[in-house]
């Protein structure tokens, strides 16, 4: 069959398979339309799911005559002015999302530029464009999409429910909304109820208002502020406390230069961030703005622009891991589960007693097998109140064994942690402060404060290495030996010691001594799948972190032992001076705080 040119209709139906994959798709390029028309306001509105109507309606700078004679025609956009690819500002540059989505629907552009006396209208249909015409319209843009993928109907049957597709879209313009704060959205449609974010003042004040309206309240009151910059790339943002976390990784969100992508670079990185503070199968909360210069990110990846590429993704990835730590260490103390109604909701009482007496008149107390035969005794009140009087109401042993403490003293009290007032259960250490009391684990308190000095020795005197004494031969892929030796100084920091043994070989000649004995081969392959995939962290080092953390669980405070008052005042004073005290080695909250106004809620005093 000889070679033949494909008619325009035909390749940008298939241009449009990579940019129009579903009606969320469509939401996303003209909602950045929108926004890179310099719009303060933008309007969605979808009917089933968008497959039957998607309307986006902006207050921009619109389009001029000429401008809507080309912005339908392939690779035709506003946005590169000096046809740098690595010069990229806006959110599109690719020219390819009107003329796309023109041809596999019905495609209609109201749209009016400040110097034209009037709005100009312009629709294609399935590929067919038809002439332009004036039409009324007092600012910025109106485009409208129906019957989407009538013109290829096979795109239909892989298209979900039209609920799917609506909160697919949804949480397009979620993304889109939290990375422009200033800009107000409003989305509507026949699949759920009208939804506004107004415009939010600029900063970080502002910033966080809009992640608080789209993540919920609970993300706004446990937010902890990140920062970190270097050499021009700055990672910026909120991340939640580790009381609040979720089941799987969506609630992680990433924005560069104001771009929404989806990057594996978050995932590790925030999970390294997070690897002291979690268990291993909840995942944070966290909301990134990375802004560099564009020329150090590709942008140019995807025809989606879901996907970037960064030049030197080792130092994104450290200033993320270095923001998140910085911050959480900074809110340490206040990462404990105490910053939502659940301490306060658990000393409720879950049922409603009620002490009042069940009316019977037929009931007679003198029929009672209790009323005494003959005259009553006379009553005598000191005897009956005496002690030996009361043994009916002895009920045993309490359950609690409470070791009180003399009167604190006024200065500790004023501590952030207060002054050690009784260990309850041989477990929980109550301490008062000036203006509430706190519940301590002192298990989990002790195992922080150990596990954080021996990631201060491991720090400050590196790791002790033992040396085999043969040493064992991995064979590997050659090029795998070649990454492994180009991070062959790095793994000497953290006790692992290689050498060449000719081609496709390594000997490894020392090891870790706190990962005991170990497999060295399958050491070596993690080591290599996980640099080519996160290109920095090593789980050498997360290998090692975690031995510390086992060693720290079991060389600090017992469950079970008792303190005297003096032991549990250092344990509170140790935890006050301690990094990310708030949480124990596995993610648990070590203390919970009440506050006196919450204990006077709790009996109706307020």
């Amino acid at each position: 069959m000889p070679v033949r040119q494909l008619p325009e209709t035909i390749v940008n139906r298939i241009a449009a398979g990579e940019v129009v994959e579903r009606p969320a798709s469509v939401v996303k390029e003209l909602v950045e339309n929108a926004i890179d028309a310099g719009a303060s306001r933008v309007e969605i509105f979808t009917d089933g799911g968008g497959r039957r109507k998607i309307a986006i309606t902006d207050d921009g700078g619109g389009m001029t005559h000429a401008d809507l004679t080309l912005a339908v025609d392939r690779h035709a956009t506003s946005k590169l002015d000096d046809e740098d690819l690595l010069q990229i500002r806006t959110l599109g540059f690719r020219g390819e999302a009107l003329p796309s989505i023109g041809s596999v629907a019905r495609l209609s552009i109201t749209t009016r530029h400040a110097s034209e006396p009037h709005a100009w209208s312009r629709t294609v249909d399935g590929g067919e464009k038809s002439p332009i015409a004036p039409a009324a319209l007092s600012q910025g843009t109106r485009v409208e999409v129906s019957d989407l993928f009538y013109a290829t109907p096979a795109r239909l049957k892989f298209l979900k429910t039209d609920r799917t597709e609506a909160e697919a879209i949804r949480e397009v313009v979620r993304r889109l909304a939290m990375a422009r704060p200033e800009i107000a959205f409003t989305m509507a449609g026949e699949e759920r109820t009208p939804v506004t974010w107004a415009a939010a003042l600029p900063g970080p004040a502002g910033q966080l208002t809009r992640l608080g309206d789209i993540l919920g309240p609970e993300f706004r009151l446990s937010a902890i502020e990140v920062r970190s910059e270097r050499e021009g790339v700055v990672v910026e943002g909120f991340a939640a406390a580790p009381s609040l976390t979720r089941a799987n990784a969506l609630g992680q969100y990433l924005f560069v230069n104001g771009r929404p992508v989806r990057d594996k670079l978050i995932i590790g990185a925030v999970r390294a961030a997070y690897s002291d503070y979690l268990p291993r199968d909840r995942h944070p909360i966290v909301a990134l703005f990375v802004t560099l210069d564009p020329q150090e990110v590709d942008a140019n990846v995807h025809p989606a622009k879901t996907e970037v590429r960064f030049r030197n993704a080792g130092l994104v990835r450290g200033l993320i891991v270095h923001a998140l730590k910085e911050g959480l260490a900074r809110e340490g103390r206040r990462t404990a589960a105490n910053s939502d109604g659940a301490v306060l909701d658990s000393f409720r009482p879950n049922f409603a007693p009620n002490f009042a007496p069940r009316p019977n008149a037929n009931w007679d107390w003198k029929r009672s097998p209790a009323f005494p035969v003959g005259a009553m005794p006379a009553f005598d009140g000191s005897a009956a109140l005496a002690e030996p009087g009361q043994a009916a109401f002895d009920v045993g042993t309490p359950s609690a064994d409470v070791r009180f403490e003399d009167a604190p003293q006024t200065d500790l009290v004023d501590r952030p942690l207060g002054a050690a007032r009784a260990q309850v259960h041989e477990n929980y250490i109550i301490a008062q402060t000036r203006d509430g009391m706190i519940v301590v684990d002192q298990h989990a308190a002790h195992e922080r404060i150990v596990y954080e000095r021996l990631k201060a020795s491991l720090a400050a005197n590196g790791v002790q290495r033992q040396i085999l004494l043969i040493p064992e031969i991995v064979e590997l892929d050659e090029a795998i030996v070649e990454k492994l030796f180009d991070r062959a100084e790095e793994l000497a920091g953290y006790g692992l010691a290689i050498d060449s043994f000719g081609p496709g070989a390594i000997a490894v000649r020392e090891t870790p001594s706190l990962l005991g004995k170990t497999n060295a081969a399958s050491l070596l392959r993690d080591l290599a799948e996980h640099m080519a995939e996160w290109d920095e962290a090593l789980p050498l080092e997360r290998r090692l972190l975690h031995v510390a953390a086992t060693m720290a669980c079991h060389g600090s405070v017992r469950s079970g032992r008792r303190l005297r008052p003096e032991e549990m005042n250092a344990l509170l004073r140790e935890m006050e001076d301690t990094p990310n005290s708030g949480q124990c080695n596995h993610g648990r909250p070590t203390y919970v705080e009440l506050k006196l106004s919450d204990i006077e809620k709790l009996f109706g005093r307020r």
